[in-house]
């Protein structure tokens, strides 16, 4: 009877020990739980801000490639107007199609308000 009851004193042991072990697993998995829900937030705001001068940079591109696309027309219009041969340069694919521009090797530091018109 006495190591029936020494044998229910350690199994209540165990068990009370399984039990804080798995509180304190829970705390842990809270923990990093909310620590990788702010990394998330973090990169998502970082997200927006990089697309955010994204879309500026691309709507700057837009602007100057149709500012080129006109004074190349007037260009044409001097050169035939006038007879002279000029040198006219044509608008590269890659401004008229930014997706497939080269990649650097490293990258590039911009912030969106470096270009101010």
């Amino acid at each position: 009877m006495l190591s029936n009851r020494e044998s229910a004193r350690r199994s209540r042991m165990r068990k009370q020990q399984h039990f804080d072990d798995l509180i304190s697993q829970a705390a842990e998995l809270k923990n990093q739980n909310s620590q990788t829900e702010m990394q998330i937030n973090l990169l998502t705001q970082h997200y927006g801000e990089v697309e955010s001068g994204n879309a500026v940079l691309r709507a700057q591109l837009t602007e100057l490639t149709e500012r080129l696309q006109s004074l190349n027309s007037v260009l044409r219009f001097l050169e035939e107007f006038s007879g002279m041969a000029m040198d006219i340069p044509e608008i590269p694919d890659q401004l008229l199609k930014p997706w497939q521009l080269p990649r650097p090797s490293q990258p590039i530091s911009a912030t969106a308000d470096m270009f101010q018109f």
